[in-house]
């Protein structure tokens, strides 16, 4: 008895057109929101061991995790609002951070 061999293959691309993208136009994807994640989390450190404005910082991490969370559910417009809203938070906390170093830096080393 003789045993004939077989080959096995494996189609590895896909049949058909490809998948549209949500939001696409003209076949190119929709630019994605950003979150500024990695902003606030050096905001929320910065406000809360430099200038002890930590009830700033928090928010525009919550507000960044919210947008990333609808960037990946895939609500576009609902992330940029949250990604927005992250950013003017950050900000608004940056430039406190800056005067209040500006602050310090006066008080301490100003000689009349």
């Amino acid at each position: 008895m003789v045993c004939k061999q077989q080959s096995l293959s494996v189609d590895l691309q896909p049949r058909g057109p490809p998948p549209p993208y949500p939001g696409a136009q003209q076949g190119f994807p929709a630019e994605q929101p950003r979150d500024f994640v990695l902003w606030s989390l050096f905001t929320v450190l910065l406000c809360q061991k430099l200038a002890c404005l930590g009830c700033l910082g928090f928010p525009a991490l919550m507000f960044s995790i919210k947008a990333r969370d609808r960037k990946v559910l895939g609500d576009l417009e609902g992330a940029r609002s949250y990604g927005t809203t992250a950013k003017v938070l950050n900000i608004i906390g940056s430039l406190l951070v800056v005067v209040a170093i500006a602050v310090v830096l006066f008080v301490n080393f100003w000689r009349p």
